[in-house]
């Protein structure tokens, strides 16, 4: 009897390992070769899964996004405002190990991303989801009757965004944790600020 292959399972494992490489060495390690090698599969296996490095890139992109997704989706549909906003702000800004790790990746793929449009694509869906959560969320937590598309609503959404992206990228120049308090106390003031 042959055996019998989950594909997709495969699939993951090997965004998994490209992942990995992505971490350790940069875009350059997740080669074809590399991939095949730490994956543990025969030359040319790959190709069975992913047509090129380009896919198994757009795959990996697509997976960072979505775990980036999947913790602001997973937040408890009972908190109030404040703390639904609050949750929603730090699933974005990487506080932990794996967070920093998916901001590695992400880093390394968002320069992929400039001339890859469909990559550009992706992200650009997901900030303009993002913002639009964001809006809600901030005009709920306001309590002051404000439209998700009043300006000062929609400047606070840029403003996360914006501190989010930063946020990716300067806990890639510190040890592991180290600038989380920050993150922490710039939270704790936004919650100030947009009950004030």
């Amino acid at each position: 009897m042959p055996k019998v292959i989950d594909h997709d399972q495969r699939r993951r494992e090997i965004v998994e390992v490209a992942k990995k490489l992505i971490i350790e060495g940069g875009f350059e390690a997740a080669t074809m070769r590399s991939i095949v090698t730490a994956a543990g599969f025969a030359n040319g296996a790959l190709k069975h899964y992913f047509p090129s490095k380009d896919s198994i890139i757009a795959a990996t992109f697509e997976s960072v996004l979505q775990e980036t997704s999947q913790r602001m989706s997973e937040l408890d549909p009972s908190l109030g405002p404040l703390e639904s906003l609050r949750g929603f702000v730090e699933a974005a800004i990487p506080m932990d190990a794996h967070q920093i790790a998916s901001a590695r990746v992400l880093l390394v793929l968002w320069e992929h991303s400039v001339a890859n449009p469909d990559l550009a694509r992706q992200y650009r869906d997901l900030l303009t989801s993002w913002r639009a959560e964001l809006t809600s969320r901030i005009a709920a937590r306001a309590g002051k009757g404000e439209s998700v598309d009043a300006p000062a609503i929609g400047v606070l959404a840029d403003e996360i965004i914006a501190v989010s992206i930063g946020a990716n990228v300067t806990s890639l120049m510190h040890p592991v944790g180290k600038v989380a308090g920050r993150y922490r106390a710039y939270v704790d003031g936004l919650m100030a600020r947009i009950g004030d």
